[in-house]
């Protein structure tokens, strides 16, 4: 077998340079926790693949699923040949995302194709075209998922022009902005208002938790009043629950912790176990209102990834990984508020469920738009986890936000292990 200094001497000249890696190791095996590379190391896997191996790597029931549904065909793709397994999803999604009303779905392959194919049901349901996005929103990669992204490096940037019409607002970041959730609320409305105006919006898209842009967990009051007056205005108020979905943060999906009733929601990540799937469910008269074979794609709905969804939402349920996510919530929260007591450069400890961050900034120092980042340190922290064998992400407009993401599966004693390679990184820099 290669070794990892070996694969990545073949990667320099096999791989684009615009496709960056995290880690120079390369991955052999993984488990409910942790990685291991093709030379033996592990790490503890406070990543999940971005939020999605959100049952674990290699789940039993997902790779049963998985090798029963290649025994017996790859792919005829839906819009040719349908199948069970594509409906069953789609009955599934509409079971279990927010609101007692008629639901449609429709399936696809990645995140950002799903945010766009919910922009267009917007654009064609209502006949309008404004889309409304927010500060340190991030969406996905493609061109319009760019456009609605706010972080211009690395992900707009000498990529555009971006697709027209999206016209970005004010978010609530509470530990920036100081501003109660009605109050924020009210300075987007008055901005879309006056600068886009009300009845030139078809969609007002929201991450419930920022992901990217900084697990920036808004203000409560913020997302109801927001979905009130999308709905008071006619436009459709759409939940990106691709990071936030799947019991990631204490319950199925983010927008109920308010009681969000989103006309549209779009998921991904943590829907099939690490297969590639992607969803948009609304409102069934929204979702009806395009006409056959406006929506749809060679892929999208594989009949892999549809097995692997379903045993992935049997999983959950079985295991009730929401609570598992507010278990581990339970376990690192005051952990992390201990450090942050410890190390005034932890500026804030924010999120929910099994979607945590710290926000690193340098200690008695302000800008106008709050307290200090402090990107150089939040490296340093990530650099120095990765070596004592802990895989941590970083993230935020500012690139000073350290997440957590593990898998639901993890238990509580590799969860403290974690906390302690976390604390012990964190000493080392002092």
């Amino acid at each position: 077998m290669s070794n990892s200094a070996d694969i990545h001497k073949r990667r320099s000249v096999a791989v684009a340079r615009g496709v960056s890696s995290m880690l120079a190791s390369y991955v052999d095996h993984a488990e409910n926790g942790t990685l291991t590379d093709v030379d033996g190391r592990e790490w503890i896997d406070l990543a999940a693949g971005i939020a999605v191996t959100n049952v674990g790597n290699s789940s039993p029931k997902v790779v049963a699923a998985v090798q029963r549904q290649v025994e017996r065909f790859t792919h005829t793709c839906f819009m040719i040949a349908p199948y069970e397994a594509y409906v069953a999803v789609c009955e599934q999604l509409n079971a279990l995302t927010p609101g007692a009303f008629e639901k449609r779905s429709a399936l696809f392959n990645s995140g950002a194709e799903a945010v766009e194919n919910a922009v267009k049901i917007a654009r064609h349901a209502t006949g309008r075209r404004a889309v409304v996005v927010f500060d340190h929103a991030y969406h996905g990669r493609t061109n319009l998922t760019m456009a609605l992204t706010a972080k211009d490096m690395p992900y707009k940037h000498g990529f555009g022009p971006f697709a027209g019409e999206i016209y970005r607002v004010p978010m609530s970041y509470p530990f920036r902005d100081g501003r109660s959730g009605p109050d924020a609320a009210a300075l987007s409305i008055n901005t879309i208002e006056k600068q886009v105006g009300a009845d030139q919006v078809a969609a007002v898209l929201v991450e419930p938790i920022q992901g990217e842009g900084g697990f920036v967990v808004p203000a409560e009051g913020f997302l109801p009043s927001l979905s009130d007056w999308a709905r008071a205005n006619g436009a459709l108020y759409v939940a990106d629950e691709i990071q936030t979905g799947f019991c990631r943060t204490g319950d199925w999906f983010a927008s109920t912790h308010e009681g969000v009733e989103p006309d549209l929601v779009t998921t991904a990540k943590g829907i099939a176990g690490g297969l590639p799937l992607a969803g948009v469910t609304g409102r069934a008269e929204l979702m009806d209102a395009v006409h056959p074979g406006g929506l749809g794609g060679t892929y999208g709905g594989n009949p892999i990834a549809c097995a692997a969804a379903l045993a992935t939402i049997e999983t959950m349920q079985d295991l009730d990984l929401a609570a598992a996510a507010r278990r581990i919530e339970s376990v690192m929260l005051p952990r992390l508020r201990e450090l942050q007591q410890q190390y005034p450069f932890i500026g804030d400890v924010r999120g929910r469920g099994a979607m945590l961050a710290l926000e690193i900034v340098v200690p008695e120092t302000e800008t106008p738009w709050g307290p200090t980042p402090d990107p150089a340190r939040t490296a340093q922290i990530q650099r120095q986890a990765h070596e004592a064998g802990l895989l941590l992400l970083t993230c935020g407009t500012y690139s000073n936000v350290i997440r957590f993401l593990p898998p639901l599966v993890m238990d509580d004693a590799t969860l403290h292990r974690a906390l302690d390679l976390l604390a012990s990184s964190l000493a080392a820099l002092e």
